[in-house]
């Protein structure tokens, strides 16, 4: 598995297995064949209420701890410093871990300020090998980092053909920021597997339209955390380090950028109300 190196120097894997919206009665099993079939890194989140499950199949796995890269999230009701610290302890329990490999603010609303420090405390103590946040649009990245002590290693962001973030991208690369791709099939939204463009990049090299939006992600220098439960498409998933993309592939897929989000636009109104008034415990 290739790996990239983040800029507190711990090594962290350029393709993950992502778990959210994979069913709870599911997962231990789903999770057990990624690592059967290869993957180190699984991408889970306190939110996707399934982190029992996926400490389950890490047990039964057989694959020593320090062979796995295990990120988890923490959601924006335990943005509150005490709350977040006892919400990774909870976590962590869950899990069933000592460490975690990387730990994520969840969602750039609340008081993430707080968050972070907890954060920040977290890691300076060595629970936590490294840590980051999801969703963070580039001016409020930018604030936590001037505000803070400690620059955030990770920005989990939705990434995909249709929706590109070349300026996030070109941001994150400039400060040392690893770019990590949620979302890298749009969600199968847009018609992104029927895309004539992929199809044909991908009938050219022989590879499914996953496989190229994969390497096309990866030759950007960006991680990606595909999600399958089908366990060929998991293995097809991790098979894309035998192929490049030209740079006529590259330029035809640029024509597909639309600039908007399929899924959920972060500045929009309605989201940012929803997603911060929705919890998930008492």
């Amino acid at each position: 598995m290739k790996q990239v190196r983040l800029n507190n120097g711990v090594m962290m894997p350029s393709v993950g297995f992502g778990v959210f919206q994979v069913p709870q009665n599911e997962t231990e099993r789903v999770v057990a064949e990624a690592i059967e079939v290869g993957y180190r890194m699984i991408d889970t989140a306190s939110s996707y209420f399934n982190e029992k499950e996926v400490g389950g199949a890490i047990r039964s796995s057989g694959v020593k701890r320090e062979e796995l890269f295990v990120t988890t999230k923490l959601w924006v009701q335990d943005y509150e410093y005490d709350d977040a610290l006892r919400a990774f302890d909870k976590s962590m329990s869950h899990l069933g871990l000592d460490y975690l490999d990387l730990y994520l603010l969840h969602k750039p609303y609340g008081n993430y300020y707080a968050a972070w420090r907890a954060v920040e405390r977290l890691y300076k103590e060595g629970r936590i090998r490294a840590i980051g946040v999801t969703s963070f649009p580039d001016e409020r990245l930018l604030d936590l980092m001037l505000h803070n002590e400690i620059k955030p290693m990770v920005n989990q962001i939705e990434t995909n053909p249709i929706y590109q973030q070349k300026d996030s991208n070109a941001f994150l690369c400039s400060e040392g920021i690893q770019h990590e791709a949620w979302a890298p099939f749009a969600e199968g939204k847009g018609g992104i597997f029927d895309n004539e463009i992929l199809k044909a990049i991908a009938q050219k090299h022989r590879k499914t339209v996953a496989q190229v939006i994969l390497r096309w992600l990866n030759q950007r220098g960006i991680v990606v955390i595909p999600k399958t439960v089908n366990r060929e498409r998991m293995m097809e998933n991790l098979n894309i380090f035998n192929f490049t993309l030209t740079d006529e592939d590259k330029a035809a897929i640029a024509t597909l950028e639309t600039g908007a989000s399929l899924i959920h636009d972060v500045k929009d109104l309605s989201t940012v109300k929803s997603i911060s008034s929705y919890t998930i415990h008492d």
